[in-house]
């Protein structure tokens, strides 16, 4: 049986791996980087699960061929990351497809009356323009990209700031998104999480984390909300 509707005041989602499938632009990007740098390129994979704490974590893992890469706190070497920024320019957006659900749950979180807001790690420079150039940013009330914030997810302060931008409670706002980082940061903020199985999540599966709901698309996520 399906869970009563839940009622909520604005629907917060993540970028990467929830609205857009980048993977294909950022594969592109990190191998034209490991080719400058004079470094054999990586699979597709690697940089699926390498996806999801910005992108100069996501160049410091290409590097070390390591997901703990992200965790020792020192920035990625300045060349390796200019190098990638200026690829990623490029690419960014070229090979970038919605997940399948996702305009049609974008409409109807509208229908819903549902202010809409994007809540990412990915650098503004990135992000605007990949919004545009799918089509996606029209719908967006309020974009909170991981560089105009001095904390980024899982830091609940990307929500608390859009939450406030949306003139909304927390408490009455979803967070829909592909990974731990956003489960902690929709759980530190006291939004409800829903979370999406298909996107990029280091490895784990999303079904481990103790979340309002695992929805297969945004669609079906704006079927299981009512406005409050």
């Amino acid at each position: 049986m399906m869970p009563p509707p839940l009622a909520v005041r604005a629907v917060l989602i993540d970028l990467d791996g929830t609205l857009l499938d980048t993977v294909l632009d950022l594969h592109a990007a990190a191998n034209a980087m490991l080719d400058d740098l004079g470094r054999p390129g990586i699979a597709v994979e690697s940089i699926r699960s390498y996806v999801g704490r910005g992108i100069a974590n996501l160049v410091k893992r290409v590097l070390a061929g390591s997901m703990a890469a992200a965790d020792d706190g020192t920035p990625p070497p300045a060349d390796a990351l200019a190098s990638f920024k200026r690829h990623y320019s490029i690419e960014n957006g070229r090979n970038a497809t919605l997940f399948p659900g996702v305009r049609e749950g974008l409409d109807a979180l509208q229908a819903l009356g549902l202010p809409l807001g994007v809540i990412t790690n990915k650098a503004e420079a990135f992000t605007l323009p990949l919004l545009q150039r799918t089509g996606l940013y029209p719908y967006f009330d309020v974009i909170v990209s991981g560089d105009v914030l001095p904390r980024p997810k899982p830091d609940p302060m990307p929500l608390l700031w859009a939450s406030g931008r949306l003139a909304v409670s927390p408490l009455d706002v979803l967070m829909i998104g592909d990974s731990v980082h956003d489960f902690h940061a929709g759980r530190a903020a006291g939004c409800h999480v829903f979370l999406v199985p298909y996107g990029y999540n280091e490895g784990r599966d999303v079904r481990e984390l103790a979340c309002d709901g695992i929805v297969a698309s945004l669609a079906e996520a704006a079927e299981r909300l009512v406005h409050a």
